[in-house]
């Protein structure tokens, strides 16, 4: 992608700003629209509560305090994120709580969820069976999101595998599982925090000849690591990656998530036949988790942010955009309705004066623009 044709992007965008009031309001699209597979939102099924499972999960977050005695949320009216869910505290286990989520992912068009994966047995795994079952009632896609569960840095390319081999004898065979048409037909991982493992060691697992490679096997599969600092390109390449994407909401906050970078990383993604995933976000705030991350906190503009995002992923043109989040609500990048809710003395963000469905349909809104693209 050109600097010229960026830049013709960037003034469309502006147009739409000041013309049309772009993020003012949401415009409005085919209610019978299919879902896109070239959407991709990361999805958190780590929520659970008291009447589905016996206790809060995840709600009851616990705040990063750095001086002091550590203290935690207890779920209810007084969770750990700065905004508050339509939904309330619901269960990724309850049926009508996912039956809702799958209205509200074919509302925005988004047509497969990255669904974020801590382990074997754990609160998330065992949300799995209800999800596919959900999905696929609604043409909804699922792949994985790997998280390092086993603790920074102690993550390696062997169980990185075995979490493969697990997921793709468990639901290999659903019709819900994302498969890449045009890639061979495989499921997708993106790996979270790839980088803390040598890209020697992925290689034993990517490269077509490693000790333990997945290639030409029936676990072969798309994967796709985090592109967090500047000149990974050698990490990526030794490592035998199939792709990278840029995950965090934060414009600015490390190479890959910061938008003036997607031309050149895309431009090389091409050059060296990788697939590049720029991930769009409505904004970041986790300041009630992490008192201390003010830095990073990036205002939701009334949408503006969302929009500017979404056209700087159109303008590298790639195969696929990731959405940062449908569900993060610690990290306040939910395009998830919130609502207006006060508890003691906070009163939590919305997305007044919009709606709170109203990133649904702005996602909507942009999925048709990058479908037009390409015909």
């Amino acid at each position: 992608m050109s600097v010229l044709r960026f830049s013709i992007y960037v003034l469309e965008l502006m147009f739409i700003l000041v013309v049309t009031g772009g993020p003012l309001r949401a415009a409005q699209t085919s209610k019978d629209a299919p879902p896109s597979s070239r959407v991709h939102a990361f999805y958190y099924p780590w929520y659970g509560n008291p009447e589905t499972d016996g206790r809060y999960a995840n709600w009851n977050h616990p705040v990063a305090v750095r001086n002091g005695p550590p203290r935690q949320f207890p779920g209810g009216d007084d969770i750990g994120a700065n905004f508050y869910p339509e939904l309330g505290c619901y269960s990724a286990n309850d049926p009508k709580t996912l039956e809702a989520h799958m209205q509200q992912l074919k509302r925005a068009r988004v047509g497969v969820i990255c669904v974020s994966w801590w382990g074997k047995g754990s609160f998330t795994d065992r949300t799995l069976p209800g999800l596919f079952d959900a999905s696929e009632k609604h043409g909804i896609q699922i792949n994985f999101h790997l998280e390092p569960h086993l603790g920074e840095g102690k993550r390696n390319a062997r169980q990185v595998r075995e979490a493969i081999v697990y997921l793709i004898d468990a639901y290999g065979s659903r019709p819900g599982l994302y498969r890449d048409a045009a890639r061979g037909n495989r499921p997708m991982f993106y790996i979270y925090d790839s980088y803390l493992t040598r890209a020697a060691e992925w290689a034993t697992i990517l490269a077509p000849q490693g000790e333990r490679t997945i290639r030409g096997t029936k676990y072969d599969a798309i994967v796709i690591g985090l592109w967090v600092k500047e000149r990974e390109e050698r990490f990526f390449l030794d490592g035998h990656f199939d792709g990278y994407y840029t995950y965090f909401a934060s414009d600015g906050f490390t190479y890959g998530s910061t938008l003036v970078n997607w031309p050149r990383l895309a431009s090389w993604a091409r050059a060296n036949d990788k697939l590049f995933i720029p991930c769009v976000a409505p904004g970041y705030i986790d300041t009630r988790i992490r008192p201390w991350n003010d830095r990073n906190t990036r205002g939701r503009e009334q949408g503006a942010y969302y929009d500017r995002e979404f056209q700087a992923a159109l303008a590298v043109e790639p195969e696929v955009i990731g959405i940062t989040s449908f569900n993060e609500w610690h990290e306040g990048t939910q395009i998830e309705p919130a609502v207006s809710k006060q508890v003691g003395d906070y009163t939590y963000e919305d997305y007044a004066p919009r709606e709170p469905a109203w990133y649904l349909d702005r996602t909507a809104y942009w999925v048709r623009r990058y479908e037009a693209l390409t015909k």
